[in-house]
């Protein structure tokens, strides 16, 4: 059980965000009015809430992050799991879920096939990566009338580069650097990997990126390798330097710029480029994006059941009575909690609509 959360708990369980709510709610883009309704009516403090009624106490970092004091998930998923049991839950592992009829649903066992009809079923069968943790997404298959194609969010990126930049500098991390697209601006670190880049402050530009390459083959992305600097400052530190010292040792001198910002440099400035170039494309590297790493690889997914599809309680439009929540909806938001708080959200409010619609159906029998 919860195997994609164990994953996601390995280098911290980060559950939510301690920001505004409004300014929260922006970090869904275009999928804020559909599951903001969902979030106001079970928000950060009440998944927080939720987590400590398990006995799992939180903390917000310094970026706002909340964790578990444990930081792990396998605390937080034992005492969650036990509290089902406690409750009557009965738990089925190892049923693959293989079409329905009418409402009943078919499933896949290690004891052959079963088949389940259900008074009310939630569906919570993720997205499209990591699909060796459990979430294929090959129920589309099932839905295809009522969901998107899947595609990488929070993504690593291929860049246009020399073929073997990335096999000389795979490991390599490019400290606290800024990036840039269109309007929209993140700082962080970016990994170097053999496939190409990865980081936190590129996942969350990727949505913008991804679209920008998918229609036109490209998008380019500006590095700013120095932030905390001016190009002036830039430009005084590269002119103190003695003439007779090659390009590259003025740049380690000068700014500390490490090799893999140093190589950047030389395949996006001439050779005999200015101190004012240099320190120009110091600020505003353009870096050439050709593709997304592999939909398997990504964070998180995009695509799935359409909002058009469902209505205002998660329910299929087309199936009354099944409930759709969690990453298997067409929404993306970046990594910094916003996407456990997401699926959190839309399974409260599909709970809801679940005990909408069985008090409906019993109101109507009667």
């Amino acid at each position: 059980m919860g195997r994609k959360l164990l994953m996601a708990g390995r280098s911290g369980l980060n559950l939510t965000h301690s920001e505004p709510l409004d300014r929260f709610l922006s970090r869904y883009g275009k999928a804020r009015n559909w599951l903001e309704p969902a979030i106001r009516a079970f928000p950060p403090s009440a998944l927080t809430e939720w987590a400590e009624g398990l006995g799992q106490t939180c903390f917000s970092g310094s970026s706002g992050r909340v964790f578990p004091t444990a930081m792990k998930a396998s605390p937080l998923l034992r005492a969650w799991l036990q509290r089902l049991v406690e409750k009557g839950v009965q738990i089925h592992t190892r049923h693959r879920f293989i079409g329905w009829e009418g409402a009943t649903l078919h499933f896949e066992t290690a004891d052959g096939q079963r088949s389940v009809k259900a008074d009310a079923t939630v569906l919570t069968m993720g997205g499209a990566s990591w699909s060796r943790l459990g979430s294929n997404g090959r129920w589309a298959d099932f839905m295809t009338d009522e969901t998107a194609p899947f595609a990488p969010a929070n993504c690593g990126f291929l860049p246009d580069w020399p073929a073997d930049f990335a096999t000389r500098h795979e490991g390599s991390v490019l400290h606290s650097v800024g990036l840039s697209f269109g309007t929209r601006q993140t700082r962080g670190d970016l990994t170097i990997t053999s496939r190409g880049l990865e980081g936190s402050a590129l996942y969350a530009l990727s949505a913008d990126l991804r679209d920008r390459i998918t229609a036109e083959g490209r998008a380019i992305l500006t590095l700013d390798l120095r932030p905390t600097l001016s190009v002036n400052d830039v430009l005084k530190r590269l002119l103190a330097q003695r003439e007779r010292e090659s390009q590259s040792n003025r740049l380690r001198k000068a700014l500390s710029l490490d090799a893999p910002s140093r190589d950047f440099l030389k395949f996006a400035t001439p050779k005999d480029a200015t101190p004012l170039q240099l320190a120009q494309t110091i600020k505003a590297l353009p870096l050439p994006l050709i593709g997304m790493d592999a939909l398997d690889r990504a964070i998180s997914t995009a695509g799935g059941v359409r909002q058009d599809a469902v209505d205002e309680r998660f329910m299929l439009k087309s199936r009354p009575g099944v409930f759709v929540a969690g990453e298997m909806l067409d929404w993306e938001a970046p990594t910094g909690g916003y996407l456990l708080q997401g699926c959190f959200s839309t399974a409260h409010a599909a709970a809801n609509g679940v005990l909408g619609w069985l008090e409906s159906s019993n109101s109507a029998i009667a």
